[in-house]
Protein backbone atom coordinates (compact mmCIF):
# COMPACT_ATOMS: atom_id res chain seq x y z
CA UNK A 1 0.00 0.00 0.00
CA UNK A 2 1.19 3.67 -0.88
CA UNK A 3 2.69 5.85 1.75
CA UNK A 4 0.34 8.40 2.89
CA UNK A 5 1.90 11.82 1.40
CA UNK A 6 3.10 14.15 3.92
CA UNK A 7 2.09 17.82 4.01
CA UNK A 8 4.63 19.67 2.84
CA UNK A 9 5.91 22.44 5.86
CA UNK A 10 7.68 25.86 6.11
CA UNK A 11 10.84 23.64 6.27
CA UNK A 12 10.59 21.50 3.62
CA UNK A 13 9.94 25.09 1.38
CA UNK A 14 13.61 26.44 2.89
CA UNK A 15 15.03 23.74 1.81
CA UNK A 16 13.47 22.97 -1.33
CA UNK A 17 14.70 26.63 -1.86
CA UNK A 18 17.84 26.77 -0.64
CA UNK A 19 17.39 29.64 1.83
CA UNK A 20 16.44 30.01 5.53
CA UNK A 21 13.32 29.93 7.62
CA UNK A 22 13.26 33.70 7.42
CA UNK A 23 12.97 34.58 4.45
CA UNK A 24 10.15 32.05 3.33
CA UNK A 25 8.01 34.20 6.52
CA UNK A 26 9.29 37.27 4.40
CA UNK A 27 7.78 35.79 0.86
CA UNK A 28 4.88 34.54 2.48
CA UNK A 29 3.33 37.36 4.20
CA UNK A 30 4.64 39.98 1.67
CA UNK A 31 7.22 41.64 3.59
CA UNK A 32 10.07 43.52 2.00
CA UNK A 33 14.00 42.81 1.87
CA UNK A 34 13.82 39.49 -0.50
CA UNK A 35 15.27 39.62 -3.56
CA UNK A 36 13.07 38.94 -6.74
CA UNK A 37 15.43 36.26 -7.69
CA UNK A 38 15.10 34.43 -3.96
CA UNK A 39 11.46 35.18 -4.33
CA UNK A 40 11.05 33.57 -6.98
CA UNK A 41 13.31 30.35 -5.86
CA UNK A 42 10.64 30.27 -3.05
CA UNK A 43 7.65 30.49 -5.28
CA UNK A 44 9.01 27.65 -7.30
CA UNK A 45 9.47 25.39 -3.98
CA UNK A 46 5.85 26.00 -3.13
CA UNK A 47 4.55 24.92 -6.20
CA UNK A 48 6.50 21.93 -6.36
CA UNK A 49 6.06 20.72 -2.93
CA UNK A 50 2.03 21.82 -3.13
CA UNK A 51 3.22 23.92 0.14
CA UNK A 52 -0.45 24.89 1.79
CA UNK A 53 -0.40 27.17 4.37
CA UNK A 54 -1.96 26.42 8.18
CA UNK A 55 -3.99 29.64 8.75
CA UNK A 56 -4.66 28.82 11.79
CA UNK A 57 -0.68 28.45 13.17
CA UNK A 58 -0.16 31.83 11.29
CA UNK A 59 -2.96 33.29 12.91
CA UNK A 60 -1.17 31.94 16.35
CA UNK A 61 1.67 33.80 15.75
CA UNK A 62 0.49 37.17 15.46
CA UNK A 63 1.09 39.62 17.81
CA UNK A 64 -2.65 39.70 18.70
CA UNK A 65 -6.41 38.35 17.41
CA UNK A 66 -7.79 38.75 14.29
CA UNK A 67 -10.42 41.60 14.82
CA UNK A 68 -13.46 40.72 12.62
CA UNK A 69 -16.47 42.60 12.92
CA UNK A 70 -19.68 42.41 11.34
CA UNK A 71 -22.41 44.87 10.46
CA UNK A 72 -25.44 43.73 10.01
CA UNK A 73 -29.24 44.97 9.65
CA UNK A 74 -31.45 45.22 12.52
CA UNK A 75 -35.33 44.73 12.68
CA UNK A 76 -37.10 41.68 12.16
CA UNK A 77 -35.98 39.80 8.86
CA UNK A 78 -35.30 36.22 9.42
CA UNK A 79 -32.31 35.95 7.20
CA UNK A 80 -30.39 38.53 8.81
CA UNK A 81 -31.04 36.32 12.35
CA UNK A 82 -30.11 33.59 10.84
CA UNK A 83 -27.23 35.24 9.93
CA UNK A 84 -26.27 36.74 13.06
CA UNK A 85 -27.15 32.85 14.81
CA UNK A 86 -24.14 31.50 12.38
CA UNK A 87 -21.85 34.46 13.36
CA UNK A 88 -22.18 33.38 17.34
CA UNK A 89 -22.02 30.03 16.28
CA UNK A 90 -18.34 30.81 14.86
CA UNK A 91 -17.56 33.34 17.26
CA UNK A 92 -17.95 30.43 20.07
CA UNK A 93 -15.24 28.61 18.25
CA UNK A 94 -13.01 30.65 16.98
CA UNK A 95 -11.11 31.84 20.18
CA UNK A 96 -8.87 29.27 20.27
CA UNK A 97 -7.76 30.27 16.70
CA UNK A 98 -6.95 33.90 17.62
CA UNK A 99 -10.00 35.43 15.87
CA UNK A 100 -12.24 38.16 17.52
CA UNK A 101 -15.38 38.42 16.58
CA UNK A 102 -17.66 41.31 17.03
CA UNK A 103 -21.52 41.97 16.02
CA UNK A 104 -22.64 45.05 15.80
CA UNK A 105 -26.39 45.90 14.60
CA UNK A 106 -27.05 48.76 11.95
CA UNK A 107 -30.53 50.31 11.73
CA UNK A 108 -31.75 48.19 8.18
CA UNK A 109 -32.29 50.56 4.87
CA UNK A 110 -30.52 53.61 6.58
CA UNK A 111 -27.14 54.07 4.78
CA UNK A 112 -25.82 56.90 6.83
CA UNK A 113 -25.73 54.69 10.15
CA UNK A 114 -24.48 52.13 8.11
CA UNK A 115 -21.46 54.87 6.75
CA UNK A 116 -20.95 56.33 10.39
CA UNK A 117 -20.43 52.42 12.11
CA UNK A 118 -18.00 52.26 9.27
CA UNK A 119 -16.50 55.20 10.73
CA UNK A 120 -16.67 54.69 14.09
CA UNK A 121 -14.74 51.47 13.62
CA UNK A 122 -11.10 51.80 15.20
CA UNK A 123 -8.08 49.59 13.02
CA UNK A 124 -6.10 48.92 16.27
CA UNK A 125 -9.26 46.79 17.14
CA UNK A 126 -10.69 45.73 13.83
CA UNK A 127 -8.82 44.27 10.74
CA UNK A 128 -11.39 43.34 8.74
CA UNK A 129 -15.00 44.47 7.76
CA UNK A 130 -17.63 42.20 6.84
CA UNK A 131 -21.05 44.38 5.89
CA UNK A 132 -24.29 43.85 4.12
CA UNK A 133 -23.97 46.99 1.82
CA UNK A 134 -26.39 49.27 0.68
CA UNK A 135 -26.20 50.78 -2.68
CA UNK A 136 -25.54 55.08 -1.57
CA UNK A 137 -22.62 56.69 -2.38
CA UNK A 138 -22.34 57.68 1.85
CA UNK A 139 -21.41 53.94 2.41
CA UNK A 140 -18.83 53.79 -0.54
CA UNK A 141 -17.41 56.22 0.68
CA UNK A 142 -16.99 55.18 4.14
CA UNK A 143 -15.37 51.77 2.90
CA UNK A 144 -13.21 53.63 1.19
CA UNK A 145 -12.39 55.67 4.36
CA UNK A 146 -11.83 52.17 6.27
CA UNK A 147 -9.51 51.05 3.64
CA UNK A 148 -7.16 53.67 4.01
CA UNK A 149 -7.37 53.52 7.79
CA UNK A 150 -6.08 50.23 7.07
CA UNK A 151 -9.37 47.90 7.30
CA UNK A 152 -10.12 45.47 5.01
CA UNK A 153 -13.69 45.97 3.82
CA UNK A 154 -15.93 42.53 2.86
CA UNK A 155 -19.04 42.70 1.34
CA UNK A 156 -21.40 40.46 2.16
CA UNK A 157 -25.10 39.37 0.76
CA UNK A 158 -25.45 42.50 -0.93
CA UNK A 159 -22.27 43.93 -2.71
CA UNK A 160 -21.34 47.80 -3.75
CA UNK A 161 -18.99 46.78 -6.43
CA UNK A 162 -17.05 50.50 -7.06
CA UNK A 163 -15.93 50.33 -3.41
CA UNK A 164 -12.40 49.55 -2.30
CA UNK A 165 -14.26 46.22 -0.52
CA UNK A 166 -11.31 43.84 -1.27
CA UNK A 167 -14.50 40.64 -1.98
CA UNK A 168 -17.98 39.62 -2.05
CA UNK A 169 -19.38 36.77 -0.55
CA UNK A 170 -23.19 36.17 -1.60
CA UNK A 171 -24.72 33.99 -4.40
CA UNK A 172 -24.63 34.98 -7.89
CA UNK A 173 -27.81 37.07 -7.52
CA UNK A 174 -28.31 37.33 -11.37
CA UNK A 175 -28.78 34.15 -11.41
CA UNK A 176 -30.93 33.79 -8.53
CA UNK A 177 -33.00 35.65 -10.69
CA UNK A 178 -32.93 34.02 -13.91
CA UNK A 179 -33.32 30.50 -11.73
CA UNK A 180 -36.73 32.13 -10.47
CA UNK A 181 -38.32 33.41 -13.85
CA UNK A 182 -37.36 30.00 -15.07
CA UNK A 183 -39.73 28.23 -12.78
CA UNK A 184 -42.17 31.02 -12.89
CA UNK A 185 -42.61 31.13 -16.38
CA UNK A 186 -43.07 27.45 -16.31
CA UNK A 187 -45.55 26.55 -13.96
CA UNK A 188 -47.47 29.89 -13.31
CA UNK A 189 -50.58 30.33 -15.63
CA UNK A 190 -50.64 32.97 -18.51
CA UNK A 191 -51.13 36.22 -17.14
CA UNK A 192 -49.15 39.10 -15.10
CA UNK A 193 -46.30 38.39 -12.83
CA UNK A 194 -46.16 40.45 -9.74
CA UNK A 195 -42.69 41.50 -7.98
CA UNK A 196 -42.23 42.21 -4.20
CA UNK A 197 -37.87 43.68 -3.57
CA UNK A 198 -37.52 44.66 0.02
CA UNK A 199 -35.60 47.34 -1.12
CA UNK A 200 -34.05 48.80 -4.71
CA UNK A 201 -31.07 50.40 -2.66
CA UNK A 202 -29.99 47.26 -2.19
CA UNK A 203 -27.73 45.36 -5.19
CA UNK A 204 -28.81 41.98 -4.52
CA UNK A 205 -32.79 42.80 -5.10
CA UNK A 206 -31.90 44.74 -8.25
CA UNK A 207 -29.63 41.94 -9.26
CA UNK A 208 -32.33 39.27 -8.65
CA UNK A 209 -35.57 41.51 -10.48
CA UNK A 210 -32.32 42.51 -13.37
CA UNK A 211 -32.40 38.46 -14.05
CA UNK A 212 -35.61 37.57 -13.34
CA UNK A 213 -36.69 40.29 -16.11
CA UNK A 214 -34.63 39.36 -18.39
CA UNK A 215 -35.14 35.75 -19.20
CA UNK A 216 -39.00 36.09 -18.49
CA UNK A 217 -39.06 38.63 -21.53
CA UNK A 218 -36.76 36.86 -23.20
CA UNK A 219 -38.41 33.40 -23.23
CA UNK A 220 -41.93 33.62 -21.63
CA UNK A 221 -44.31 36.08 -23.80
CA UNK A 222 -47.73 34.71 -21.93
CA UNK A 223 -46.39 36.86 -18.76
CA UNK A 224 -45.99 40.52 -18.05
CA UNK A 225 -43.97 41.58 -15.08
CA UNK A 226 -46.10 44.00 -12.52
CA UNK A 227 -44.03 45.89 -10.07
CA UNK A 228 -41.88 45.82 -7.92
CA UNK A 229 -43.08 47.09 -5.31
CA UNK A 230 -40.96 47.70 -2.19
CA UNK A 231 -41.79 45.99 1.55
CA UNK A 232 -38.78 47.00 3.08
CA UNK A 233 -38.53 43.14 4.58
CA UNK A 234 -41.34 44.10 6.62
CA UNK A 235 -44.53 41.83 6.68
CA UNK A 236 -46.71 44.52 7.14
CA UNK A 237 -45.56 46.15 4.32
CA UNK A 238 -45.23 43.61 2.20
CA UNK A 239 -48.85 42.32 2.91
CA UNK A 240 -49.83 45.23 1.91
CA UNK A 241 -47.74 44.92 -1.31
CA UNK A 242 -49.26 41.36 -1.87
CA UNK A 243 -52.89 42.50 -1.83
CA UNK A 244 -51.95 45.27 -4.19
CA UNK A 245 -50.84 42.89 -6.65
CA UNK A 246 -53.33 39.77 -6.06
CA UNK A 247 -56.27 42.53 -6.60
CA UNK A 248 -54.54 42.68 -10.83
CA UNK A 249 -54.87 38.80 -10.82
CA UNK A 250 -51.73 38.14 -10.86
CA UNK A 251 -50.75 34.69 -11.56
CA UNK A 252 -47.70 34.56 -9.92
CA UNK A 253 -45.91 36.61 -7.13
CA UNK A 254 -41.77 36.73 -7.41
CA UNK A 255 -40.48 37.92 -3.31
CA UNK A 256 -37.29 38.84 -4.16
CA UNK A 257 -36.69 39.98 -0.07
CA UNK A 258 -37.98 39.56 3.07
CA UNK A 259 -41.42 40.06 4.82
CA UNK A 260 -42.40 36.38 3.86
CA UNK A 261 -45.08 36.43 6.70
CA UNK A 262 -46.63 38.91 5.36
CA UNK A 263 -47.02 37.52 1.80
CA UNK A 264 -48.35 34.32 3.15
CA UNK A 265 -51.16 36.18 5.00
CA UNK A 266 -52.32 38.09 2.06
CA UNK A 267 -52.74 34.60 0.31
CA UNK A 268 -54.43 33.30 2.56
CA UNK A 269 -56.96 36.43 3.53
CA UNK A 270 -57.53 36.59 -0.30
CA UNK A 271 -57.76 33.05 -0.60
CA UNK A 272 -54.87 32.34 -3.38
CA UNK A 273 -52.88 30.20 -1.21
CA UNK A 274 -52.16 27.28 -3.29
CA UNK A 275 -53.55 28.83 -6.58
CA UNK A 276 -51.07 31.35 -7.26
CA UNK A 277 -47.61 30.32 -7.74
CA UNK A 278 -45.15 31.97 -4.65
CA UNK A 279 -41.13 31.92 -5.00
CA UNK A 280 -39.50 33.27 -2.45
CA UNK A 281 -36.13 33.86 -0.75
CA UNK A 282 -34.50 32.21 2.57
CA UNK A 283 -35.51 28.83 3.97
CA UNK A 284 -36.16 30.48 7.11
CA UNK A 285 -39.08 29.15 10.04
CA UNK A 286 -41.44 31.13 7.89
CA UNK A 287 -40.93 30.01 4.42
CA UNK A 288 -40.47 26.51 5.77
CA UNK A 289 -43.72 27.04 6.99
CA UNK A 290 -45.50 27.90 4.19
CA UNK A 291 -43.57 25.27 1.63
CA UNK A 292 -45.37 22.25 3.90
CA UNK A 293 -48.34 24.22 4.05
CA UNK A 294 -48.83 24.94 0.45
CA UNK A 295 -48.89 28.51 0.31
CA UNK A 296 -44.95 28.94 -1.18
CA UNK A 297 -44.06 26.56 -4.00
CA UNK A 298 -40.33 27.18 -3.80
CA UNK A 299 -37.62 28.55 -2.17
CA UNK A 300 -34.03 30.06 -3.39
CA UNK A 301 -31.78 29.78 -0.62
CA UNK A 302 -28.13 31.14 0.43
CA UNK A 303 -26.36 28.84 3.04
CA UNK A 304 -25.95 31.24 6.05
CA UNK A 305 -23.30 29.06 7.56
CA UNK A 306 -22.11 28.48 4.60
CA UNK A 307 -21.39 32.68 3.81
CA UNK A 308 -19.86 33.51 7.38
CA UNK A 309 -17.60 30.65 7.33
CA UNK A 310 -16.00 31.96 3.81
CA UNK A 311 -16.37 35.47 4.87
CA UNK A 312 -13.79 34.26 8.67
CA UNK A 313 -11.84 32.41 5.65
CA UNK A 314 -11.39 35.16 3.12
CA UNK A 315 -11.02 37.54 6.26
CA UNK A 316 -7.71 35.25 7.39
CA UNK A 317 -6.39 35.26 4.17
CA UNK A 318 -6.35 38.74 4.17
CA UNK A 319 -4.65 39.18 7.35
CA UNK A 320 -1.82 37.12 6.45
CA UNK A 321 -0.85 38.80 3.62
CA UNK A 322 -2.46 35.67 0.86
CA UNK A 323 -5.07 37.59 -1.37
CA UNK A 324 -5.39 35.86 -4.26
CA UNK A 325 -6.16 37.88 -7.82
CA UNK A 326 -9.28 35.27 -7.79
CA UNK A 327 -12.22 36.08 -5.97
CA UNK A 328 -13.99 33.58 -3.41
CA UNK A 329 -16.44 31.52 -5.45
CA UNK A 330 -20.20 32.64 -5.27
CA UNK A 331 -21.79 30.23 -2.37
CA UNK A 332 -24.13 27.84 -4.16
CA UNK A 333 -27.63 28.60 -4.61
CA UNK A 334 -30.22 26.07 -3.15
CA UNK A 335 -34.13 25.11 -3.96
CA UNK A 336 -36.41 23.85 -2.18
CA UNK A 337 -39.86 22.88 -2.69
CA UNK A 338 -42.09 21.02 0.02
CA UNK A 339 -40.67 17.63 -1.10
CA UNK A 340 -37.14 18.26 -0.19
CA UNK A 341 -37.36 20.45 2.96
CA UNK A 342 -34.66 19.01 5.19
CA UNK A 343 -35.33 18.19 8.51
CA UNK A 344 -35.75 21.61 10.75
CA UNK A 345 -32.58 21.99 12.68
CA UNK A 346 -33.30 21.88 16.87
CA UNK A 347 -31.73 23.62 19.88
CA UNK A 348 -31.09 22.57 23.10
Amino acid sequence: MDEIKRRATVHDVAREAGVSLATVDRVLNGRPGVRSETAEKVAEAIKALDFRRDLSASLLARARDLGVTFLIPDGRNEFMFALGTAIQRRASVSKGERVSITTRLVHAFDPAALATALGELDPKACDCAVVVATADDKVRRAIDSAARRGIDVITLVSDLPGSARRHFIGIDNVAAGRTAASLMGRFARPGPIGLIAGSLSLADHRQRREGFEAVLGAEFAQHMIVGPLEGLDDDARTEAAALELLERSVSGIYNLGAGNAGLIRALQKTGHAGRVRIVAHELTPTTREGLAGGAIDVVIDQNPDGEIAAALSAAQSLALGQESDRPPAPIEIGLYLRDNLPRAQTTT
